[in-house]
């Protein structure tokens, strides 16, 4: 749990309670997400503390924008509408909010492509997550932009436990990781492992 300093130590809101909210909100709304960075590797086998929330939302559908707006609503979220829109504009495609009821944030990060998940539950709930091939490959990218490398260690971690605890297709990894030129990054980490 998330407390204040000082005083009786209030508690603000709980992690899961946030997640809770999201994960209901989103399903409410019958948005196209999925649950991707530390909360997927920790469904994938490897415990993990975060202190955000990131997720995944196709914004091929005509009324995308709409779902979205309401689901973060729904779930609590202070919801600054220009945020999506610079986002799509700037290419980054991330928009971050924040929790109206806790310090967390939610990382939303905007896919035009279709998403490539898995159903799995989280607090009882059903849900998406990235498909553990698609999580190493965002590992992979990540660690390949940080500079210097060993700043990159919690993704190279974070590799390690997908491939080591989730049943994933190795070779079509390896195939995309040649195509991304992080081919190289993947075969050490393996061999780390052995």
């Amino acid at each position: 749990m998330i407390r204040t300093c000082g005083g009786e130590n209030q508690i603000l809101d709980s992690f899961e309670s946030l997640l809770r909210r999201i994960v209901e909100g989103f399903n409410a709304t019958g948005l196209d997400y999925m649950i991707t960075g530390a909360l997927a590797v920790s469904y994938y086998g490897r415990a993990r503390t975060t202190v955000d929330v990131d997720v995944v939302v196709a914004v091929g559908s005509v009324d995308w924008r709409e779902r979205l707006i309401s689901a973060l609503r729904m779930a609590g979220l202070v919801v600054e509408e220009k945020a999506l829109d610079d986002a799509l504009k700037s290419g980054y495609n991330v928009a971050t909010f924040r929790d109206s009821k806790s310090p967390i944030t939610v990382d939303i990060i905007l896919s035009r492509e279709k998403l490539a998940k898995k159903r799995g539950k989280v607090l009882g709930l059903p849900t998406y997550f990235q498909k553990p091939e698609d999580l190493v490959l965002a590992k992979l990218r990540m660690i390949r932009a940080t500079v210097p490398r060993e700043r990159a260690q919690k993704d190279v971690d974070d590799v390690k436990a997908v491939l080591k605890f989730a049943k994933v297709d190795l070779e079509a990894i390896r195939r995309e990781a040649r195509k991304e030129g992080a081919l190289q990054i993947l075969e050490n980490i393996i061999a780390q492992q052995e």
